[in-house]
């Protein structure tokens, strides 16, 4: 079979902005079909200059953003669906996949069947976080996925979610996003002993406010607790301020002596910084079922997370590492602190989690799912 996937991100080194879930389960997935003897290529669109690059089987394309003033949103997009037509009648391509995110898809027709996999849509997202979605990005998320082919979300919950959000009538297939656990292997030997570890995105809807607000309780408790935030800042939707310094000005002056913030750093490094961390917090208001969960739990660590929706489909409260309502600052500050203080309880979670990605959410489960959605179309 001949794939193909078009993303707004995809961790090469040509490609030069942030990249974040679905750039990740793409190149996963790419990946792994290639291994499977697929042929696989991915169309990165919006970018500054054009180029083609080959990376582990992959045929990468990097795709110019045609800019009109004024209509951008319909030259750029009308440009991109014939430059990926005649790729796929190049190439042969049987399917084309893409994300829901701000509806990039919408009005595009193409050579092949079309798929549509719900990674969490700016409207999603903006449901969750009780705040008022762009019209224009409702209208363009719902003409994409109703314009698909096919429906697939990473979750139950995104599935249902959307469907709702959207009233959508078809159908929509769930193919949770997994990890190659051959990949991600504990290493618990360079481990810095009371360290916290926040990865991913700085902003609000990833709960790191609520996690300086436990912070300075838990410092309160135990002066010798580090805490690090691992990210890119980004722009707080409400205050339209820095987050980094609306999480720095929550902090007090003990917990601030004891908080490092390292920039977004490459991936392999990010990695390196979780192997070292004892505690992952992860304590997230939205999301569809997230990359860098599994990557925690399947690289065995201690983790508190959040309780909504999606996480109870991946964490088990008490069995994996504890689930708390983000918002309720002392059972966030209690359960950081009982898996510093019970090295055995927390120890006992750890290799659960991993245990429960190896046995459910391992992609050598899901990459024969995907292959069996695209071979049904």
């Amino acid at each position: 079979m001949n794939i193909a996937f078009i993303t707004p991100e995809y961790p090469i080194a040509s490609f030069k902005g942030n990249i974040g879930g679905i750039g990740t389960f793409t190149k996963n997935l790419a990946e792994q079909l290639v291994m499977k003897q697929c042929k696989v290529t991915v169309f990165i669109h919006s970018q500054p200059k054009e180029d083609i690059v080959i990376e582990n089987g992959v045929e990468i394309h990097l795709v110019k953003k045609n800019v009109v003033k004024g209509i951008t949103w319909f030259t750029n997009r009308r440009s991109f669906n014939k430059y990926v037509n005649h790729i796929v009648l190049k190439n042969k391509i049987d399917v084309i996949e893409a994300p829901e995110w701000t509806g990039f898809t919408a009005f595009m027709k193409f050579k092949c069947p079309f798929v549509i996999r719900l990674h969490g849509s700016d409207t999603y997202f903006c449901d969750l976080e009780k705040r008022h979605v762009k019209y224009k990005n409702y209208f363009f998320e719902r003409r994409a996925i109703i314009g698909a082919d096919k429906i697939v979300g990473v979750s139950e919950y995104v599935a249902k979610k959307t469907q709702h959000l959207f009233k959508l009538k078809k159908n929509i297939d769930v193919v949770y996003n997994t990890i190659d656990t051959n990949l991600f292997t504990p290493n618990h030997g360079q481990i810095k002993q009371k360290s916290l570890l926040y990865f991913g995105t700085v902003v609000r809807k990833k709960g790191v406010l609520e996690i300086a607000k436990a912070f300075n309780k838990i410092i309160e408790q135990d002066c010798t607790v580090t805490l690090t935030l691992l990210g890119k800042d980004n722009v707080d939707v409400f205050t339209k301020k820095s987050t980094l310094e609306l999480f720095k000005g929550l902090l007090s002056n003990k917990a601030l002596k004891n908080f490092t913030y390292l920039n977004a750093v490459p991936y392999k490094e990010v990695l390196a910084h979780v192997q070292q961390s004892e505690i992952i917090l992860l304590p997230s208001f939205a999301e569809a079922f997230p990359m860098t969960w599994l990557e925690a739990m399947a690289l065995e660590k201690k983790m508190v997370t959040s309780n909504i929706g999606w996480a109870k489909e991946l964490m088990i409260n008490g069995i994996t590492g504890f689930m708390i309502n983000p918002t309720n600052t002392d059972d966030f500050k209690t359960k950081t602190l009982t898996l510093l203080n019970n090295k055995k309880e927390a120890s006992k979670m750890s290799i659960n989690a991993r245990k429960r990605i190896v046995n459910e959410f391992d992609s050598k489960k899901s990459i024969e799912e995907n292959i069996k959605l695209y071979k049904g179309l």
